[in-house]
């Protein structure tokens, strides 16, 4: 099967990152557009569009407070811990990841990801 640039773009920011289970890029519906993961597909389709859905409201709690979307937000949980990603016009990039080296190499790991998938939404 063919890889679509997206799915190269999220393959790469998971294989950068320690410990990553997947990345994803999804619609502001929380549509995956494409994603990379080790997970069971229909777990991790799930787990994607529920992080759209608290990306969506954490964009209407601050527009509604006039400060603008977020531009990521970052979830920890007990076993998974999962960074959401804007990318622009609702779209959006997550990767999980369990116990990460440095959560701020995983952050910019993630926004080079989020560019590269806006410059390939652009072309």
């Amino acid at each position: 099967m063919t890889m679509t640039p997206f799915g190269a773009i999220l393959r790469r920011a998971v294989e950068l990152t320690p410990n990553a289970v997947g990345g994803a890029f999804a619609d502001a519906d929380g549509e995956m557009v494409d994603s990379y993961s080790t997970m069971n597909p229909h777990d991790w389709a799930v787990l994607t569009a529920h992080y759209g859905v608290v990306l969506a409201q954490l964009t209407a709690a601050f527009g509604t407070l006039h400060f603008g979307g977020p531009e990521f937000f970052i979830a920890k949980h007990k076993s998974i811990e999962i960074i959401v990603f804007s990318v622009e016009s609702g779209y959006y990039a997550l990767l999980a990841f369990s116990q990460p080296a440095s959560i701020d190499s995983t952050l910019a790991t993630l926004a080079d990801c989020a560019r590269a998938l806006q410059r390939e939404m652009n072309a």
